[in-house]
């Protein structure tokens, strides 16, 4: 048979890599940003500013055939930014806000305290019954510092690039890089090197606060002028109720304290006193006899057991005979269920004011935590009208408040033991002695307790002259304590002081 030309409609190699190439840019994420004016009052003062909202690519070095090929898109990042007109960006805080989980958007902090607006709560933290609404904020911290809001991928409108792994940012060392990166494109793109920078995180954001202000220092030369942190989780050695760990036990007691007095499940004789006399006697019997108690273990003879059990049941507002059929050791999700069974009544987790029902009163824990029923649907709703009806960011896509990856989070650099961050804050401290550090605690917050915060916090390793450097404030309220009026007016004001240095 005679050989036939080669078909010219059939592409050569080189074509081929370019037609690839191509399609696979016309696939890369797109940055989308929306900005926006607005103008509020607080007071008798005009703020009058701008708002920009959307996603920024993440990109990072590669390596194709052994040469490293740069700008590889791997997540899109969503933020809300918040800056006043009229400002001088070289005096002007610029303050970087997250939340929790891992796994929480930034809405939390965003529409709780230091935004424009903020969700409607009746003076103790209730929300009112759907469809929920948003109020101007008189105490927003946008009076004295820029805000930008982030969510870190996985929430928010905050996702990986199609085809990379769903988790590959789910981990404690590659989240920070995430964050730290944007931090750092986002001084560059919007001017912002001269403006004095603040970080403040709530929950696992204090863990992710505590870790970027060493890792900003160490990748990026950026040199914080103060970390603020809400509901304090540094040491979760602190918070871990695992067999051999005694840590928590002590540390959770005040809280426990603090929340029975709440419900009036207290001994005539201590329900009386006020709440402070309380908290601070449960903290010396804590950190005293409870705590050498049981470092005894076993070894405890029964006369001292049976003198504990009494301490503890005084304290905690359970019985004697349960203390004792918990070993000395009620633990978090036992004491939910427990402080209140013969109410037919369950206390909240994030904020242990609040009550909840269960389907039955035999159970071991309680179904939900009532704290959070109470507020999820307020803040879903909020965010979502805000981005669509404010701010003008227009999307099908959902907005993720919530995802449950906690369980799911990676943390290769503490392999084998407790993830305690705190020697990173320590280090970001001593090579920066002008970084002050503000710390909120709630002695309603049975998440992060404030003795596990205060037991944290003493135990960094600080030096000496570097300790008047961090302050810290207690309220009347839970996990997130600016849901109640009047700890929200007294935090707002202590964040404003802070960011004025």
């Amino acid at each position: 048979m005679a050989d036939t030309p080669a078909d010219k409609s059939t592409p050569s190699p080189s074509s081929r890599d370019e037609s690839k190439e191509r399609d696979t840019k016309e696939r890369e994420p797109k940055e989308r940003l929306v900005t926006t004016e607005h103008r509020t009052m607080v007071g008798k003062r005009r703020l009058d500013y701008s708002v920009t909202c959307g996603t920024v690519v993440l990109r990072e070095d590669e390596q194709r055939d052994g040469q490293r090929s740069a700008d590889k898109p791997r997540a899109s990042l969503f933020f809300v930014a918040y800056t006043l007109k009229g400002a001088k960006p070289e005096t002007r805080p610029v303050t970087f806000s997250f939340n929790g989980g891992p796994g929480s958007s930034s809405v939390w902090l965003h529409l709780g305290i230091l935004g424009p607006q903020r969700v409607v709560t009746d003076e103790v933290g209730n929300a009112p019954p759907p469809p929920y609404a948003l109020t101007d904020n008189e105490h927003t911290l946008l009076t004295d510092s820029d805000l930008v809001f982030i969510d870190p991928v996985g929430t928010g409108h905050s996702r990986m690039v199609e085809g990379e792994k769903v988790t590959e940012f789910h981990d404690y060392q590659r989240d920070l890089d995430a964050v730290g990166e944007f931090i750092r494109l986002y001084l560059a793109r919007y001017g912002r090197w001269g403006s004095p920078k603040y970080l403040i995180g709530e929950s696992y954001g204090t863990t992710r606060a505590a870790g970027l202000s060493l890792h900003l220092q160490d990748k990026h030369d950026v040199f914080l002028n103060g970390v603020m942190l809400v509901s304090l989780a540094v040491d979760l050695q602190t918070l871990h109720f695992d067999h051999g760990n005694e840590l928590p036990y002590p540390l959770f007691l005040p809280t426990y304290a603090a929340t029975a007095w709440y419900h009036r499940a207290l001994a005539p004789a201590l329900q009386k006193k006020p709440l402070a006399e309380v908290v601070a006697a449960a903290e010396a019997f804590a950190l005293g006899d409870y705590t050498v108690a049981l470092m005894q273990g076993s070894a405890l003879d029964a006369k001292a057991r049976q003198r504990i059990a009494e301490q503890v049941a005084l304290y905690s507002g359970l019985s004697t005979a349960y203390v004792l059929r918990c070993d000395l050791r009620p633990r978090e999700f036992r004491y939910f269920k427990e402080l209140l069974r013969e109410r037919g009544q369950t206390v909240g987790r994030l904020d242990s004011r609040f009550l909840g029902m269960d389907r039955d009163d035999a159970g071991e824990e309680p179904e939900g935590d009532p704290a959070m029923s109470n507020l999820l649907g307020a803040y879903a709703t909020g965010i979502n009208r805000l981005l669509k009806d404010t701010l003008k960011f227009e999307t099908d896509a959902p907005y993720v408040v919530h995802a449950p990856i906690w369980d799911k989070w990676g943390w290769k650099d503490f392999a084998g033991k407790y993830v305690n961050v705190g020697g990173s804050l320590r280090r970001a401290m001593h090579a920066n002695p002008a970084m002050r550090v503000y710390v909120a605690s709630g002695y309603y917050d049975l998440a992060t307790p404030h003795a596990a915060g205060d037991y944290t916090l003493s135990h960094l390793g600080l030096r000496e002259p570097l300790r008047k450097n961090i302050s810290v404030s207690y309220f009347e309220a839970g996990h997130m304590m600016y849901i109640h009026q009047p700890s929200l007016k007294r935090m707002a004001g202590e964040l404003r002081a802070f960011v004025k240095g």
